[in-house]
């Protein structure tokens, strides 16, 4: 028996949120939808995820003291990634800090960590002229802040495609063929930010991909348009084709890092999640890593003088 899938509205309906609330949680990656045609829906599976997740702690019984301890909530912006959200989960058991995740891409990510309206930033931006990865980004936009960059891991990008390949899709060329459809990620995504770079180095013109013009706002929902056959391939990285079960075929590593803007109220807690990066208590809690490098994980790539003895 198929599991039954909700609208937008019904969902708002279960709920009791609006129904521009629940588009929100779609576009910032916190729920999973998929499209039948230009309709949207939410598995069942997805909604009782996302209640577990968002579920509050239970109470504790009114004669135990409830112990008052003051703490800062970190906010983290910027592209989604399985790792991030194993990080959040980890810190958030071990440090006992509050982290909140807004998964809206590299570059609004960052631009968020500039107007000062995150802590930290995740982020793999891909230069087109210098083909670096994050920094010249960083140093265009950070001249007097206190920033530190802190390298996550190495991804694998490329084509996500059904098992076996069928449409027997080899390099960006294919993605013009007339039998091929594409699925795309929204501007502003480091995953956009390669494409479309790899798409200028073999002048392709992205007009003659059939889907260029449609996006989604992570890596599963892009991929999972290739699971259930509604495209033949997307752009993304390894292990979100390994979750659904998908094939693969490599273009590219890029560097994910995690850039840090330090105030005198965060100092405290960006230091600790830092530190607690470079342990080797976070790496060994790291298992499920096809598609992933960490021989780098913890390298800090840049810092300003502000941020030195701060870490130290």
């Amino acid at each position: 028996m198929e599991e039954k899938a909700y609208t937008p509205d019904e969902v708002a309906q279960l709920f009791q949120i609006s129904k521009h609330t629940v588009y929100e949680l779609i576009k910032r990656g916190e729920l999973q939808a998929f499209k039948i045609g230009n309709k949207m829906r939410i598995e069942h599976a997805e909604l009782e995820r996302y209640k577990e997740n968002t579920k509050a702690p239970a109470k504790k019984h009114l004669s135990e003291p409830i112990p008052i301890i003051p703490s800062l909530s970190i906010r983290l912006s910027g592209s989604h990634d399985f790792l991030v959200e194993h990080f959040i989960k980890q810190a958030t058991n071990t440090l006992n800090l509050q982290i909140q995740p807004s998964y809206i891409g590299s570059l609004e990510g960052l631009m968020m960590l500039y107007r000062g309206q995150c802590d930290i930033a995740a982020i793999h931006l891909l230069d087109p002229t210098s083909q670096e990865y994050n920094l010249p980004f960083i140093h265009q936009l950070f001249v007097y802040e206190s920033i530190l960059v802190l390298r996550l891991a190495a991804r694998e990008q490329g084509f996500i495609v059904a098992k076996g390949n069928p449409k027997k899709i080899e390099d960006f060329h294919d993605l013009t063929r007339k039998d091929v459809q594409f699925i795309n990620r929204q501007k502003g995504a480091g995953t956009r930010f390669l494409l479309d770079s790899k798409l200028l180095s073999y002048g392709i013109d992205p007009s003659k991909i059939n889907g260029y013009g449609s996006e989604e706002w992570n890596h599963l929902s892009a991929a999972s348009y290739i699971s259930r056959g509604m495209a033949d391939v997307t752009f993304g990285i390894q292990s979100a084709a390994s979750h659904l079960g998908l094939d693969f075929i490599p273009v590219a590593k890029e560097n994910f890092d995690l850039v840090f803007r330090f105030t005198d109220e965060n100092k405290q807690s960006l230091t600790k999640l830092i530190h607690y990066l470079q342990s080797n208590n976070f790496k060994n809690s790291l298992t499920d890593l096809e598609g992933y490098s960490i021989s780098e994980l913890g390298k800090i790539t840049y810092q300003t003088s502000k941020t030195e003895e701060t870490t130290c």
